[in-house]
């Protein structure tokens, strides 16, 4: 309470403590602020007229300042205007002198009441009306949801296990956790457990001594090791091998492990977040996937829904790419044509987020116009035709006959030879290598399958695996 006129003060602090209220009395503008520097309270019952300051220069500083309190103008019935003029300043209500005890309680219940709503209201649209969040767009209920767990579990050091199909953002979740994390100055380190030979994996994560094996020339850190301090994400966790699962378990359990050739324990404080676009717990029942590792890691599960399953967000994102892929290539689009915005609303995005990526850069680098209209949008989302650089059945090889020693299938008259599945899915995924210039990511998004999937693969046909690939 503001207030220099004595007998009022005294008359005032007894009705709010007959009320419930504790008060805290000063008697000048200056003196408030200074209280408000060392105990902020929920309300300030304030006089206009003070003998050092006005107290719509106090009312003005807490605004100034967005400190979160109620703020009551007290004036005298000669001074409505100035009343009125606090209203507008930013004051929650005021009150005319001489007022009663009722009068009093009502008006500051209310007024504590309305800044109680206002808050809880702004902090719902904060958690829940989010379009960005740590690199993540789109404000569907779906990925709220994602926010939120990502919010609550960052800062704790437990380990979050990612599911969700591929291209739906899981390494950026990881990242989001790591942000949120009080280890977010430490390093945040990445490894794609599908994307590295299973003879390499465990030197990739636990790191190698000299001579540990042909080609380890000198002693190597793995990822475990630069992790220190920081988080350590192991995407695609489901293709780890067996062996590997069973000294991850205990690298989990003891926050220790052994390099390989190594005989010293090494010890070394990571987070450990996870990642698979397979459904874990049926891996588990198909004994792919260690029933304890599983437990250990599947702390706090957080699911990332497909893009289909975002409702709007397919535009938000692809507004947003529109707006970077232009900048960067030096084209001027502005947005897309409601018939394109259309397409992309009904086409079910199998590719998730990374396929729309490749879409939206495929419609800026082959076209130009400050719109982006449906016939510049690439197959599939848009059935009409194909563009340069799309994938489709023209860019494929065609079969070739091949020789099965009489096993397989024969040619008849005027038919071709029919090649071993394997074979046919290698020259499916090197004619689309080949049609991206080698980028494996946007040539994974075109198949619709993982990019890891053609790391592994690649992987296998270069160590002389054939079959058993495509199988």
């Amino acid at each position: 309470m503001v207030e220099d006129t004595l007998s009022i003060a005294r008359m005032t602090e007894a009705f709010l403590t007959q009320a419930g209220y504790e008060v805290d009395h000063v008697e000048t503008g200056r003196g408030c602020l200074a209280a408000l520097e060392s105990d902020l309270p929920d309300a300030v019952l304030l006089d206009v007229r003070l003998p050092d300051i006005s107290g719509l220069e106090v009312l003005a500083h807490i605004r100034r300042a967005e400190l979160p309190v109620v703020v009551i103008v007290a004036t005298a019935y000669g001074s409505i205007g100035m009343a009125v003029e606090a209203m507008q300043a930013g004051a929650d209500d005021f009150l005319v002198k001489p007022f009663n005890a009722d009068r009093l309680k009502v008006t500051l219940a209310n007024a504590l009441e309305r800044f109680s709503l206002k808050t809880q209201v702004q902090t719902l649209k904060e958690d829940f009306g989010r379009a960005t969040f740590h690199g993540f767009i789109g404000s569907s209920l779906a990925m709220q949801s994602v926010y939120r767990i990502v919010q609550a579990a960052g800062p704790t050091g437990a380990t979050v296990f990612v599911t969700g199909e591929s291209g739906t953002g899981k390494e950026l979740a990881a990242e989001a956790l790591h942000r949120q994390s009080k280890r977010a100055n430490g390093p945040f380190v990445a490894i794609n457990c599908g994307a590295i030979p299973h003879g390499l994996m465990e030197s990739e994560i636990f790191g190698h001594v000299k001579g540990a094996f042909t080609g380890a020339v000198a002693a190597r850190d793995g990822a475990a090791r630069r992790a220190d301090g920081g988080t350590l994400f192991l995407d695609e966790i489901c293709e780890m091998e067996p062996a590997l699962q069973t000294k991850l378990l205990r690298f989990l359990q003891t926050g220790t492990y052994m390099r390989v050739g190594g005989e010293v324990l090494e010890k070394v404080d990571a987070r450990i977040v996870c990642a698979t676009n397979r459904d874990p717990l049926k891996e588990v029942e198909e004994g792919r996937f260690r029933e304890d590792l599983y437990y250990r890691l599947h702390v706090i599960p957080l699911h990332l829904p497909a893009l289909r399953e975002r409702d709007g967000d397919v535009l938000e994102i692809a507004r947003s790419l529109l707006a970077r892929f232009s900048a960067q290539e030096g084209k001027a689009f502005e947005g897309f044509t409601p018939e394109a915005e259309d397409l992309l609303l009904r086409y079910p995005w199998p590719g998730n987020v990374r396929q729309l990526q490749n879409v939206v850069l495929n419609a800026v680098v082959l076209n130009d116009g400050p719109l982006v209209a449906a016939e510049m949008l690439p197959p599939p989302v848009n059935s009409r035709g194909s563009l340069p650089g799309q994938v489709n059945r023209a860019t494929l090889p065609p079969l070739r006959a091949v020789d099965n020693g009489g096993a397989g299938a024969r040619s008849e008259a005027g038919t071709e030879a029919i090649k071993p599945l394997w074979q046919v899915e290698r020259d499916a995924i090197e004619a689309a290598i080949t049609a991206f210039d080698g980028n494996i990511p946007r040539a994974a998004a075109a198949l619709g399958i993982s990019a890891s999937t053609i790391y592994r693969k690649k992987a296998a046909w270069e160590a002389g695996e054939t079959e058993a690939v495509g199988a």
